[in-house]
């Protein structure tokens, strides 16, 4: 295991319980999340993207705020659903992101989830073509954002423009080089996995997936990395991938972890996360720091990724956040391999 960093849902709520009570507290306290992610050694800070949600929507304002604060730490995104985003604007917004952190941004995208309205992309105003599913509009979508980031000329420039122009085709600007390569495909199956490993983007797998063959959940998700691995070498791309997979990992080691989480890890289980598509969600962890790294050397996934996020309960605030991340780096992952 190379790199640690969280994920973060950004929920909020108005309940007495939590102390993410608006949209203002789930932004501010991300950002003071990665600030404290960063001092206590973590690799990355990353966030979900859900719209018509109480939760992180916008994620472009969010991840230059954090660049602007932090110095060291992977920004990312796990992971944005193409089917809302207009590619060119897209690009334009993860250029400056980029640029504003230096070039450490890891964007995540992917198909996404079902979200809280029917067909929220419609409001958006994308609609699919005739013949083809929402899916294939986030792929096309995804497909014109990665050309558009090799920052190739593509537009006819003005012959009296306002400015002047370099010469030939102008591309969509600022450009971040070496973004491209920094460009992640949530995959859900192993087929999704494979195409994106042909076009040249990294892998990240989340704590779901659909089932395809009745196996445990991290036995079916080290099978897809070893899927997208082969297709990667068989594409031959001249760099190595990256891989991720998230994780509920709770180590308990004060009163307050035993209170929130001492019940136990959950279990797989099996469930329809849409109509006639059978998904496992893979268990969460939650013991004694010795107990944990045995439970998660037997994780065949964590063991073939290099990178583990963390998902974390971000309603139960920042200072207890930072310990949870702490907890496992201090406690865990060097028994891991970490560092």
């Amino acid at each position: 295991m190379k790199k640690i960093g969280f994920l973060s849902f950004g929920h909020w709520s108005p309940s007495s319980n939590s102390q993410t009570r608006s949209a203002s507290d789930a932004l501010l306290q991300s950002i003071d999340l990665a600030v404290a992610a960063e001092e206590l050694g973590a690799d990355g800070a990353y966030f979900r993207v859900h719209h018509f949600a109480r939760q992180l929507g916008s994620p472009f304002p969010l991840l230059a705020a954090v660049g602007a604060k932090t110095k060291r730490i992977e920004i990312g995104t796990a992971v944005i659903d193409m089917r809302y985003e207009n590619p060119l604007y897209m690009a334009e917004d993860a250029g400056a992101a980029d640029l504003i952190a230096g070039g450490r941004l890891q964007l995540g995208i992917s198909r996404g989830s079902p979200e809280q309205v029917i067909d929220g992309w419609r409001y958006f105003g994308y609609v699919p073509e005739d013949g083809k599913t929402d899916a294939d509009m986030a792929r096309r979508h995804s497909e014109v954002l990665l050309d558009i980031l090799n920052g190739r000329g593509f537009a006819q420039p003005n012959p009296r423009p306002m400015f002047p122009n370099p010469p030939g085709l102008l591309r969509l600007e600022p450009h971040s080089e070496g973004l491209r390569e920094r460009i992640w495909w949530g995959a859900a199956t192993n087929a999704t996995a494979e195409w994106a490993a042909k076009l040249g983007m990294n892998l990240q797998s989340s704590t779901l997936k659909f089932d395809e063959s009745g196996k445990p959940f991290h036995v079916q998700q080290a099978e897809q990395i070893r899927v997208f691995r082969a297709a990667w070498k068989e594409a031959g791309h001249s760099r190595e991938p990256r891989v991720s997979v998230s994780r509920s990992i709770f180590a308990l080691v004060d009163d307050r972890d035993r209170a929130y989480f001492g019940r136990g890890a959950s279990e797989d289980h099996f469930g329809y996360i849409e109509p006639e598509k059978l998904a496992v969600f893979g268990r969460s962890y939650a013991a004694e720091p010795d107990v944990l790294v045995e439970q998660l050397k037997s994780d065949e996934a964590i063991a073939e990724a290099d990178t583990l996020l963390l998902t974390v309960p971000n309603q139960l605030g920042v200072d207890y956040n930072a310990h949870v991340v702490e907890a496992i780096l201090k406690h865990v992952a060097p028994a891991l391999g970490w560092r």
